[in-house]
C-alpha cells in the first residue's frame, strides 16, 4: 500500500515540472506582448496622439501654402488671385478649424490677397459612450478549480511551492525505502528526532525570510509545521513512543503556534493550515476511547483560537472551516454516540460553540468596510442558530416546553443583539438579519408552548405587527412575512379547533373564540395600516382584501359561538342581532375615519339582517318569540344610530341604508302578521291576510307622503334628496299588490260582507287615495302628473267592478270562479253599475264643462250598450236581464235631459257662448 502511494506521489511530482514549463512559456509570451503595448502607448503619448499628429500635418500644409502665395506675389504683383470657396463652405453648419497664419511680411510689401487654402477637416465627432458591460455569468465549480490550479502554478513563488511538495514526497519515499532495505539501523527515536530538528531549522529559516522573501518564507514555515505534525503522528500512532495525552498536547502547541504565526505575519494560508491540522488531529490521534468531553474540549480550544484570530483578521475562509468542522463532527457524534446520560456534559459545549459562532460574524463585520456586499456572512448568521436549535431539540428529545423556552430565549437574545448593533453604522446591515431571527424564534416558541388556538392568536398579532412595521419602513419583506403569519394563524386555528369548542363551558370564554377573534382583529388592523399608508403609495386593494378577511373571521368567530351555545330556535335572532351590531360598529368607525369599506358594511347589513328575520319568521311565525323582542329592539336602536353615524359623510351608502331600514319596517311586520293569520288564526279570511301584509307598507307610504318628518329623523334634512325615489318605490309596490289581489274574494270572515267596508277594500281604496295624492304632488314628474285623472279613473273603475263581483259572490251566492261571469245576477249587476258610472261621468262632465270626462262617460255607456247586445240579450228570458235593458234605457234618457254635451274645444277657444235653449243643445247632442 505504501509503495502505491509513493508511486502516485512520484508521478505527480514528475508532472509538476512539465506544467511549470508550460506555464512559464505562456507567462513569457504574455510579458512580451505587454511590453510591446507599453512601448506603443509611450510613443503615442510623446507624439500627442492621433489628434496631435493630424494638427501637425494641417499646420505644415498651411505654412507651405502661405510660402507659395508669397512667391507668386513676388513674381507677378499685379495679378490678384480670387479666393476659391473651400469645401467647408458647402457645410456651413459644421464649423471648421482655424487655419494656421502665414509668417509676417516686410513692412513695404502690400498686404497679401486672400488665398485659397484647403479646408481643414471638421472636428472629429466624439465616439459614443460605451455602455456598461453586462454582468458576466458566474463560473461553475470546474472552472473555478481550474483557475485556482492555474494561479497556484503561475503566481507567487512557484519553485518553492513545487520544491516543498517534491521534498515531502522525496523524504517520505527515502525514509520508507531506507527502512525497507535496512540501510538505516538508527533507532526510531533518533530518526524522528532528526526529522523534527530539521523541521525546526526549516521553520526558523522560513521565519527569518518572512520580510525579504515572504512567499518563500511562509511556504517553508507551513511545510516545516506539517513535518512536525507528521512526526508527532508517527511517534504516537505508528510506533507508540508517546501517550495520547502528550501527542495531543504537542499537536495543540503546534496548531496554536501556527495560528500565532499566521496572525503575526498576516498569512491566511498558515491559519487555514493550522485549523485544518487542528481539527484533523483528533481523528488521526484517536484511540477509540469515545471520550466526547476531551474531543469537545479540544474543539473549544480550537474555536477560541478562531475567535481570537477573527478579532484581528477578517478571514472568512477560516471562520467557515471552523463552522463546518465544529458543527459537522458534533452532529455526527450526536447521531451516532449521544445518549440521554450525556446531556449534562454535552449541553455546555453546545452553548459555548453557539456563543463562538454567534459573535464571530460580528467580529468579521467589525473588520470589514461598511457597505461591502460580503459584510454579512449568511452561512454563520443563519446557519448557527438553526443548527444549534436542531441539536438542542435532539438533546431534549422533543420536549415541547423546554424547547419553547429555548426558542424564546434565542428570540430575546437576537432581538437584544440587533438593538445593540443598530446603534453602530458598521453593524447596521447585520442588525436586520438578527432582528428577523429574533422575531422568527419568538414566533417558533408559540406553537411549541401553546395549543393551536393560542398559536393562532400570537401568529395573527405578530403578522399584524410586521405588516405595520413594513409599511412604516416601506419595506416589502416584513409585509409579506406578516401576511404569511396571518395565513399560518388561520391554518393553525383550523387544525386545532376541531372539537375543542364543544368542551367549553361558557360562551365567548374559550380558546376557540379568542383565536378566531384575534385573527379577525389582526386582519382589520392590517387593513387599517394599509388604509393609513395609501397616501404613501401602499396598494389600496390590499386594504380592502385585509378588511374582508378580518370581517369574515369576525362574523365566523361569533357564528361559531352561536352555533355551539345558542338554542336552535333562537339562532336566527342571534344572527339578526350580530349582523346589526357589526353594521353599527362599522358605521361608528366610519363617522370618525371615513372609508368606503366601512360604509359598505353598514349599508349592506340591514338587508342581511332582514334575511335573518325572515328565516326566523319562516320557522317560528312570530318574530318576538325566542328572544326575538331583544333582536328587534337592537335592530331599531342600532339602526337608528347607524343612520345617524352615516349622515355626516355617507353618500350613496346612506341612501341605501336608510331605504333598507325603512323597507324592513314596511315589510317584515306585515309578513309576520300575514303568516300568523294564515297558520294560527284560521277563522280570519283572506281579506284580513292581505290587509295585514300591506297595512304597514301603506302606513309607511302615507308617512313618506304627508308626514315625512316621522321617518326622516335619523337622517334629518338629507331625506329630501331621495324622498321622491322612496315614495315611488312604495307606490309601485302597493299598486302591484292591489293589482295582484284583484282576483281574490277578499273574505272578511268572521265579519259579514260589506262593500267598500271590508278589510281588503279599505286597503285597496286607501292605496288608491295615496296614489292619487302622490300623483298630484311635486314628487312625480309633470308628464306623469298630467295623467293622474285617467289613471285614477281606471283604478277606481277596476275596484268598483271587483266590489260588484264580490258582492254577487257573498250576497247572491255565486261561486267565486271564472264561471261566475255566466251568472245572470253578475251580468245585470255589472250593467247597472257601469251604467251608473257612465251616467255619473256624463253629468259631471257636463256640469263642470269637462268634455273629456263627458266623453269618458259616453264611451263607458257605449261599452255597456255593446255588452247588452252581445251578452245580456241572452238573459232577456228572466227578470234580471229585462231589468238591465230597462235600467240602461232610463239612465240614457235622463242623461239626455240633464247632461247635455259641453261646448267643443273650438267653440270655447273662439269665445262663443253656448245656446240659451237647453232643448236645442239636447237635440244637437242627440
Amino acid at each position: 500500500m505504501m509503495e502505491s502511494l509513493i508511486v502516485l506521489l512520484v508521478l505527480a511530482v514528475l508532472a509538476v515540472p512539465v506544467l511549470l514549463v508550460i506555464a512559464l512559456v505562456q507567462l513569457g509570451s504574455l510579458r512580451g506582448r505587454v511590453s510591446g503595448l507599453e512601448r506603443e502607448v509611450e510613443r503615442l503619448r510623446q507624439s500627442g496622439g492621433p489628434a496631435g499628429h493630424q494638427a501637425t500635418l494641417a499646420e505644415s500644409s498651411a505654412r507651405e501654402a502661405a510660402a507659395r502665395a508669397q512667391g507668386e506675389r513676388a513674381s507677378a504683383p499685379s495679378v490678384t488671385v480670387p479666393a476659391a470657396p473651400g469645401p467647408a463652405s458647402a457645410a456651413p453648419e459644421r464649423p471648421a478649424a482655424t487655419p494656421a497664419q502665414p509668417p509676417p511680411l516686410p513692412a513695404a510689401a502690400p498686404p497679401p490677397p486672400p488665398t485659397s487654402t484647403p479646408a481643414t477637416p471638421a472636428a472629429p465627432v466624439p465616439p459614443p459612450r460605451p455602455q456598461a458591460p453586462a454582468a458576466p455569468a458566474q463560473p461553475d465549480f470546474v472552472t473555478v478549480a481550474a483557475r485556482w490550479l492555474r494561479r497556484w502554478f503561475t503566481e507567487g513563488n512557484v519553485p518553492v511551492k513545487v520544491g516543498m511538495l517534491v521534498l515531502l514526497a522525496g523524504v517520505a519515499a527515502l525514509l520508507k525505502y531506507a527502512s525497507d532495505q535496512g540501510w538505516m539501523r538508527v533507532p526510531v527515536e533518533l530518526r524522528l528526532a532528526g526529522v523534527a530538528a530539521a523541521a525546526m531549522a526549516a521553520l526558523v529559516f522560513g521565519w527569518r525570510q518572512r520580510e525579504r522573501k515572504r512567499v518563500f518564507g511562509l511556504s517553508l514555515q507551513g511545510g516545516a509545521i506539517g513535518v512536525l505534525l507528521l512526526v508527532v503522528f508517527a511517534a504516537f500512532k505508528l510506533y507508540g513512543m508517546i501517550p495520547a495525552g502528550a501527542a495531543f498536547a504537542l499537536s495543540v502547541v503546534l496548531v496554536a503556534g501556527t495560528g500565532v504565526l499566521s496572525v503575526k505575519q498576516n498569512a491566511m494560508a498558515l491559519a487555514v493550515f493550522a485549523i485544518l491540522a487542528g481539527f484533523l488531529a483528533p481523528i488521526w490521534l484517536s484511540t477509540g476511547s469515545g471520550n466526547h468531553v476531551a474531543l469537545f474540549g479540544y474543539y473549544a480550544v480550537l474555536n477560541a483560537g478562531i475567535f481570537a484570530i477573527a478579532w484581528w483578521r477578517p478571514w472568512r475562509v477560516l471562520n467557515l472551516l471552523g463552522f463546518a468542522f465544529t458543527w459537522g463532527i458534533g452532529t455526527l457524534w450526536g447521531v451516532l454516540k449521544y445518549r440521554p446520560e450525556h446531556y449534562s456534559t454535552t449541553e455546555p459545549f453546545l452553548l459555548l460553540f453557539f456563543a463562538f459562532y454567534l459573535l464571530i460574524p460580528v467580529l468579521y463585520a467589525r473588520r470589514r468596510a461598511a457597505g461591502r456586499r460580503d459584510l454579512i456572512d449568511g452561512c454563520l448568521v443563519f446557519g448557527t442558530p438553526l443548527i444549534a436549535f436542531s441539536l438542542q431539540a435532539g438533546l431534549l428529545q422533543g420536549a415541547r416546553m423546554p424547547l419553547a423556552f429555548c426558542a424564546l430565549g434565542l428570540g430575546a437574545l437576537y432581538a437584544a443583539l440587533a438593538w445593540w448593533l443598530r446603534r453602530d453604522s458598521r453593524f447596521f446591515a447585520l442588525s436586520t438579519p438578527y432582528a428577523l431571527l429574533g422575531v422568527g424564534f419568538a414566533t417558533l416558541a408559540v406553537p411549541l408552548a401553546l395549543a393551536a388556538e393560542a398559536t393562532a392568536c400570537v401568529f395573527a398579532l405578530e403578522g399584524a405587527a410586521l405588516v405595520w412595521l413594513g409599511l412604516r419602513q416601506q419595506r416589502l419583506l416584513p409585509q409579506l412575512t406578516g401576511a404569511g403569519l396571518q395565513l399560518a394563524a388561520a391554518m393553525a386555528f383550523a387544525i386545532g379547533a376541531s372539537d375543542e369548542i364543544w368542551d367549553a363551558r361558557w360562551i365567548f370564554l374559550n380558546a376557540n373564540f379568542a383565536g378566531a377573534l384575534l385573527i379577525a382583529l389582526a386582519g382589520l388592523a392590517s387593513a387599517a395600516s394599509y388604509r393609513r399608508s395609501a397616501a404613501a403609495g401602499a396598494p389600496a386593494a390590499l386594504a380592502g382584501l385585509y378588511y374582508l378577511w378580518g370581517l369574515l373571521w369576525w362574523l365566523g368567530a361569533f357564528a361559531g359561538q352561536i352555533e355551539a351555545f345558542v338554542p336552535s330556535a333562537a339562532r336566527a335572532n342571534a344572527g339578526f342581532a350580530l349582523t346589526m351590531a357589526t353594521a353599527w360598529l362599522a358605521a361608528e368607525i366610519f363617522a370618525r375615519h371615513p372609508w368606503r369599506a366601512l360604509s359598505a358594511t353598514a349599508m349592506l347589513a340591514p338587508a342581511v339582517a332582514a334575511l335573518f328575520a325572515l328565516w326566523h319568521i319562516d320557522g317560528h311565525l312570530w318574530p318576538l318569540r325566542n328572544w326575538g323582542w331583544l333582536a328587534w329592539a337592537a335592530y331599531a336602536l342600532l339602526g337608528w344610530r347607524l343612520l345617524r353615524a352615516l349622515r355626516a359623510s355617507g353618500k350613496g351608502e346612506l341612501v341605501f341604508a336608510h331605504l333598507g331600514w325603512l323597507w324592513s319596517w314596511a315589510i317584515l311586520p306585515g309578513v309576520c302578521l300575514q303568516l300568523w293569520l294564515r297558520d294560527n288564526a284560521t277563522a280570519f279570511g283572506s281579506g284580513w291576510q292581505f290587509a295585514a301584509l300591506t297595512a304597514p307598507l301603506l302606513a309607511m307610504a302615507a308617512a313618506c307622503l304627508w308626514r315625512p318628518g316621522l321617518i326622516e329623523r335619523p337622517v334629518a334634512e338629507r331625506f329630501a334628496q331621495w324622498r321622491g325615489g322612496a315614495m315611488a318605490g312604495f307606490a309601485l309596490v302597493l299598486a302591484f299588490a292591489v293589482i295582484v289581489r284583484l282576483g281574490s274574494d277578499a273574505d272578511p270572515a268572521p265579519l259579514m260582507w260589506l262593500p267598500l267596508l271590508n278589510p281588503q277594500a279599505l286597503i285597496q281604496w286607501g292605496t288608491l287615495l295615496v296614489l292619487g295624492a302622490w300623483l298630484a304632488s311635486t314628487l312625480v314628474p309633470a308628464g306623469l302628473g298630467r295623467r293622474r285623472v285617467p289613471l285614477l279613473a281606471l283604478g277606481g273603475f277596476a275596484l268598483v267592478t271587483v266590489e260588484v263581483l264580490r258582492s254577487a259572490h257573498f250576497w247572491g251566492g255565486v261561486a267565486w270562479s271564472p264561471s261566475m261571469y255566466s251568472a245572470s245576477l253578475v251580468q245585470t249587476s255589472l250593467t247597472v253599475t257601469w251604467s251608473v258610472l257612465g251616467v255619473a261621468g256624463w253629468i259631471a262632465g257636463s256640469r263642470r264643462g269637462q268634455r273629456g270626462l263627458w266623453l269618458a262617460g259616453a264611451v263607458l255607456m257605449a261599452v255597456v250598450l255593446a255588452k247588452l247586445v252581445l251578452i245580456d240579450r241572452s238573459h232577456l228570458g228572466n227578470l234580471l236581464g229585462i231589468a238591465s235593458f230597462i235600467a240602461y234605457g232610463l239612465l240614457c234618457t235622463l242623461v239626455g235631459y240633464f247632461a247635455p254635451a259641453p261646448p267643443s274645444r273650438d267653440a270655447q277657444a273662439d269665445g262663443g257662448e253656448p245656446p240659451s235653449d237647453p232643448r236645442t243643445e239636447q237635440d244637437a247632442s242627440a
